[in-house]
């Protein structure tokens, strides 16, 4: 099986000279492990590893965290420590002691904001970063630098990338980005998918939230999958599966806490006061989706009625991503008002917003632009614009406006 590099390694090393200890979330069978193993080979520091899969090593974490750590000795990787919060507040106490780089590697498969004990325990202390399914940079080539409406960047960016055809660009929404897929580890998509959901997720599920009832957590996910890209409705997903909104509610909060979906969260400010409130769900992995909606192939989902929402859920969660392996955070959202008036992303950054609409066409019409009017009342100056598509190479409708390939994301 052939390892994948990831594009986090750079900011993770760079990290592991600074902080003591260096936390990396984000869901099951994304790499985190295997990233960090082939660190150790390069690393040269005699470092030990614990999983707290084990169930022997986690009930001594739980119950003896002092005894834990001189049986592990710092240098030390702690595989899925969200098993054991208990050993927080020791890894403070060593930390505040020694106060030595590198010391403590960790990987969680919940997201640290919503991960017990570690905000209070290793706050100031520890370096967050957090994994997702592989980057189309990653497995395709280009560089791991975070996306942004730069046109010179993008012109260097594009010397870098071969252009990418609709159905080879639904090839990879349909493919994914889980690694033991794209490394050939595992041969049969359906299988380990289907293995994916029964074994890690179902897992971990119970793990947060106690007895669940198998068949109707499949079928909550699946009806969340098929409104990926869409503002959330707890209702229709609640009746699309026979179970209650508090349910819903609780059920999508474990897909967040377990790294599955995320929420893109709608623009506003005090001047634009007719904004929406709800958000709108994405899932970090488009194979995941394909799988859970019943799309067989790439061509069926290019051609079937949600290929608009793949493609958005695609470009969004791919943008997202080239922040996370750059280890800094993405500040990005959608617009739409109570006149129906929306705008797919929007990017805010050094005192600007930057527009951009997600379209499957090759060649993006003006008129597209028109919506981009509404943010100019916004307190914010208006930064350049895009059509992200699937133009075969970089152009533009002006100076301020830009058309983008997906593919250099």
């Amino acid at each position: 099986m052939e390892y994948i590099q990831r594009h986090m390694e750079k900011v993770f090393l760079s990290l592991n000279e600074q902080y003591p200890a260096i936390l990396i979330t984000g869901p099951r069978q994304v790499g985190k492990t295997t990233m960090l193993q082939e660190l150790m080979k390069l690393e040269g520091r005699n470092r030990a590893y614990v999983a707290l899969d084990d169930l022997n090593e986690r009930t001594l974490a739980k119950t003896d965290p002092a005894m834990f750590l001189q049986l592990h000795r710092p240098p030390v990787f702690i595989d899925e420590v969200q098993y054991a919060p208990e050993l927080f507040p020791y890894i403070k106490i060593h930390i505040d002691k020694t106060h030595r780089p590198g010391d403590f590697w960790l990987t969680g498969s919940q997201l640290f904001k919503l991960m017990d004990g570690v905000q209070e325990s290793l706050a100031g202390r520890v370096a967050l970063l957090r994994l997702s399914p592989l980057s189309q940079p990653e497995l395709y080539g280009g560089s791991p630098t975070e996306f942004r409406l730069d046109f010179s960047a993008l012109l260097e960016k594009q010397k870098q990338t071969r252009p990418v055809t609709t159905p080879d660009m639904f090839e990879r929404i349909w493919a994914g980005g889980m690694p033991a897929l794209a490394s050939g580890q595992y041969g049969e998509r359906g299988i380990f998918y289907s293995s994916y959901i029964g074994t890690y997720l179902e897992r971990d599920v119970k793990h947060l939230s106690g007895t669940i009832d198998s068949m109707k957590f499949l079928s909550f996910i699946t009806a969340a999958a098929a409104r990926t890209a869409q503002m959330v409705n707890c209702k229709s997903i609640a009746d699309d599966c026979d179970i209650d909104q508090t349910t819903a509610k609780s059920w999508l909060r474990i897909l967040e806490t377990l790294g599955i979906i995320f929420y893109l969260h709608p623009y506003s400010n005090n001047v634009l006061k007719r904004t929406v409130k709800t958000p709108k769900l994405y899932f970090y992995d488009t194979g995941l989706v394909c799988y859970l909606t019943k799309w067989s192939n790439a061509e069926t989902a290019m051609n079937g009625a949600m290929n608009g929402a793949l493609l958005g859920n695609y470009t969004i969660s791919e943008i997202l991503k080239s922040y996370q392996n750059a280890g800094k955070e993405a500040f990005i959202y959608y617009y739409r008002d109570k006149d129906a008036k929306e705008i797919d992303l929007l990017m805010e950054g050094d005192g600007q917003l930057c527009p951009i609409e997600i379209k499957k066409t090759v060649t993006p019409e003006r008129r597209l632009l028109n919506m981009f009017k509404v943010i100019e009342k916004s307190s914010l100056k208006r930064g350049a614009g895009a059509v992200l598509c699937m133009a075969e190479s970089l152009s533009a409708f002006d100076r301020d406006n830009l058309i983008v390939p997906i593919s250099l994301i």
